[in-house]
């Protein structure tokens, strides 16, 4: 059985990641990982570089902290550098430093370009909170705060757990549910009474481990099959389609 919200009665509180879900940002992330890993690989493999591809972003990258996701690219292509430390410059040749070279690029996008958000998700969050629902944003980002406050959207969430949070908390980013469970907790509901939605394989992941009420996998790139694979109740390419909220 479900509510007119689409999730299954018993669901008291419903935990968003941002990028993709809430926010037109994906696609701005996935430029800037393609456009910094490209620039290294070409720099250090000459004329074998192999660019880095969507399927990357998707297995490696996509949902997950920023020095994770350098981590594990790097691990794919067998390259291994030192970790460096959360103040490298941009240039140097280090994890974090990698990582700080795509969140500039990334901020110098969201500069020029803005930032939009998915207008079903926005009636979604709003019809939640509407019947009485807590919420939380939940993000790898540690941008989430200003992206938020750019589209007026602080308002629709109770709890905000990013990745300025994970860090201070110590908390292992996704595929772990580490952050989910952070925002369950910090709303006073039981996982099994919270519903993540999500459009990354590693959030689905991490909704999966954390034996969460019911987990939605948001589907803007044509990966249904995949968050199905990856632990998804149910698969939507809006959250306008779920419920009659609309």
């Amino acid at each position: 059985m479900t509510t007119q919200l689409g999730l299954p009665a018993g669901i008291h509180a419903c935990l968003f990641d941002l990028d993709g879900v809430i926010t037109r940002t994906a696609v701005v992330h996935a430029a800037a990982w393609k456009e910094t890993f490209d620039a290294f690989l070409r720099q250090r493999d000459g004329a074998e570089f192999r660019p880095f591809t969507d399927g990357d972003y998707d297995t490696y990258v996509d949902g997950r902290p920023r020095a994770d996701g350098v981590r594990a690219f790097l691990a794919s292509r067998d390259i291994e550098l030192p970790e460096g430390t959360p103040d490298d410059p941009p240039d140097a040749a280090t994890v974090q430093g990698i990582g700080n070279r795509k969140n500039a690029l990334l901020l110098s996008r969201i500069r020029s370009d803005g930032v939009e958000v998915y207008p079903g998700s926005v009636r979604y969050v709003e019809a939640v909170r509407a019947l009485g629902l807590r919420t939380a944003i939940v993000s790898s980002s540690a941008n989430t705060a200003d992206v938020l406050r750019s589209v007026d959207a602080e308002r629709l969430f109770d709890v905000r757990i990013d990745g300025v949070v994970a860090r201070e908390r110590r908390l292992p980013g996704k595929p772990r549910p580490d952050t989910f469970l952070a925002a369950a907790h910090d709303l006073g509901v039981d996982p099994e009474r919270a519903a993540v939605f999500e459009d990354a394989l590693a959030g689905m992941d991490a909704g999966r481990s954390g034996r969460f009420g019911y987990v939605v996998g948001v589907d803007r790139v044509g990966q249904t099959d995949a968050l199905y694979a990856h632990g998804a109740d149910v698969v939507v390419a809006d959250l306008a389609d779920l419920g009659d909220h609309r």
